[in-house]
């Protein structure tokens, strides 16, 4: 890792956070997978002396998300579907936040913890330096260990993967520094 020592603080202005959504069941061609785009989004990234030392603290807005993608499915994703997917997530994820915070920051991976409702759980993400200040990881989160029922459609034809991924983007050279 290439960065200078201190806090820095992220939002959009300095990365991208996405969740990917994937389908399932016997209708599973007429969905689409989803990239859904986080648009509400704080991070704070402290870097010391060494990896040991560094940690990494973040909220998502969990009702800013919006439909940026949807790939496959048996006729394209139209603006009003688009609107339709947001408006069900809203129903269903409500205007809460998941927060992270980390407990281990390693070269490849960010071992910490996600808590959203209430319910707190393990998480991994893997990291990549995409370059100089820039990094890059994902994440894979069960929908169901923070008691979100997956959508379904077509009478349980169709399916959301309980697994969604969480990627992200970000810059520190972007960043404000604190």
């Amino acid at each position: 890792m290439t960065v200078d020592a201190g806090t820095y603080q992220l939002g959009p202005a300095a990365g991208r956070v996405a969740i990917r959504t994937g389908r399932a069941g016997l209708a599973a061609r007429a969905g689409h997978d989803l990239l859904i785009e986080v648009t509400r989004w704080t991070a704070s990234v402290t870097v010391g002396d060494d990896l040991a030392s560094a940690s990494v603290t973040a909220e998502l807005d969990l009702g800013s998300l919006a439909v940026r993608e949807g790939t496959g499915g048996a006729k394209p994703l139209t603006a009003k579907d688009r609107a339709d997917i947001e408006k069900t997530m809203s129903k269903i994820l409500g205007a809460g936040s998941a927060t992270f915070t980390s407990t281990r920051v390693a070269e490849s991976a960010v071992e910490g913890s996600v808590t959203y409702r209430g319910r707190t759980m393990p998480l991994r993400l893997e990291v990549t330096e995409a370059s100089a200040a820039r990094f890059r990881g994902t994440a894979s989160v069960a929908q169901t260990a923070f008691g979100i029922t997956p959508y379904t459609g077509f009478f349980g034809a169709l399916k959301l993967r309980d697994e969604v991924t969480v990627e992200f983007d970000v810059d520190l050279g972007r960043a404000t520094r604190g």
